[in-house]
């Protein structure tokens, strides 16, 4: 188990011996692993953060998950047991963060996951998305589709929990549009070609094909459907691809493509109407004094939000109780259900006891891509 230390210096001296009131928030991220392309912008987000919300110091710990999901319920474990933690973050891949909930959940303990988790009916009580849901972030893809008619369409996915996810949602929205499926494949996360299921897809010549995958794990099945003569401009991909690594690996194989995307990764192209842009408009200018220009992504957006999130949400919780409480813990998931409508850099938010998604319809928009950069799609 790797602890990974934020900005060394000063916030070691920062989060140094925690009173009793410092509010303590456990991390576990991919760091190393098939999604580590996603955990390390999401650890540099976690960078962003202040050293207190409402009055109360943080004391963060941060852990490497590996990409593991036994070594992400490990890292759950030792929080709750161990460093009584306040809120748990992860984890950025689906099926960890899955795997820690039922831990968050039986120790009643709020966690903010960094993945769109679709989780079983009765469970995730405790668990809330910091990322868009899959059914939220179809929406501009199928209105899309419906306004340049397109009656069929294809699914490259991952075959683990993002994508049937995905393939659940956009088939529900699809089916209500009167698009049809008519074929549907799949790969593994560590899969290198997908040679065979490029050439079904092909084969089938669906008017789009949706590709379900993340990071720059996204760039290797679209090329590999352009390879095999599928056009460019009818390939679409999800919120986990919006990512420079797509554009970057891509190159002249993305161009013309379409990725739906949350508010962060386009915050200047957006109408000053937009809810999300001057927060998101924040986060990138944030980010980018960081970590150096063009370098802002959906990841690390997440993580961003996480203290937006806390910094409503927390003051409602201290009325009630302080940190290092169960009392706390209890108080602080009451005030995420209940704090109304909040807009992020990557949407607007609204937790009900009902829906930890939480993301309003208004959340997503589709990109293109031109001359390797990001364009609106267009809305006529």
């Amino acid at each position: 188990m790797k602890k990974i230390h934020l900005l060394a210096a000063s916030i070691a001296v920062a989060f140094a011996g925690a009173a009793h009131a410092d509010i303590t928030i456990g991390v576990s991220i991919s760091l190393t692993g098939p999604t580590s392309a996603l955990g390390i912008p999401t650890k540099n987000g976690i960078e962003l953060w202040p050293k207190s919300i409402a009055g109360e110091k943080l004391n963060v710990i941060v852990l490497d998950d590996a990409t593991d999901p036994t070594l992400a319920v490990k890292n759950t474990r030792r929080f709750i047991t161990e460093d009584h933690v306040d809120v748990i973050v992860g984890s950025v891949a689906t099926p960890v963060a899955a795997a820690m909930a039922d831990v968050a959940a039986e120790g009643q303990t709020v966690q903010l996951m960094l993945s769109p988790v679709n989780l079983p009916e009765g469970k995730g009580g405790w668990s809330f998305r910091m990322p868009q849901s899959t059914a939220v972030m179809a929406i501009p893809i199928v209105d899309y589709w419906k306004r340049t008619g397109v009656k069929t369409y294809g699914f490259l996915g991952y075959a683990d929990a993002y994508g049937e996810a995905w393939l659940k949602d956009i088939q529900a929205a699809a089916d209500k549009a009167g698009i049809k499926l008519i074929a549907t494949e799949r790969f593994a996360r560590s899969d290198t070609s997908v040679t065979g299921q490029a050439l079904k897809l092909v084969t089938a010549n669906p008017d789009a094909i949706l590709v379900a995958a993340s990071g720059s794990g996204a760039a290797m099945p679209h090329k590999g459907l352009v390879e095999r003569g599928y056009a460019k401009t009818k390939i679409f991909q999800t919120h986990g691809a919006a990512s420079r690594d797509l554009i970057r690996i891509g190159g002249a194989d993305v161009e013309g493509s379409f990725v739906s995307s949350g508010p962060a990764v386009v915050p200047y192209l957006l109408p000053d109407s937009n809810a999300s842009k001057a927060i998101a408009t924040k986060y990138v200018a944030d980010y980018e004094k960081a970590f150096g220009k063009g370098n802002a992504n959906q990841f690390a957006a997440h993580a961003y939000d996480v203290v937006v999130v806390l910094e409503k949400a927390v003051p409602l919780a201290l009325k009630k109780a302080k940190p290092g409480t169960k009392e706390f813990r209890a108080a602080l998931k009451d005030a995420l259900e209940t704090m109304g409508r909040t807009p992020v850099s990557q949407g607007v938010l609204n937790y009900t006891a009902a829906d930890h998604f939480g993301y309003t319809p208004e959340t997503g928009v589709l990109l293109t891509i031109g001359g390797g950069e990001w364009k609106l799609a267009p809305t006529k």
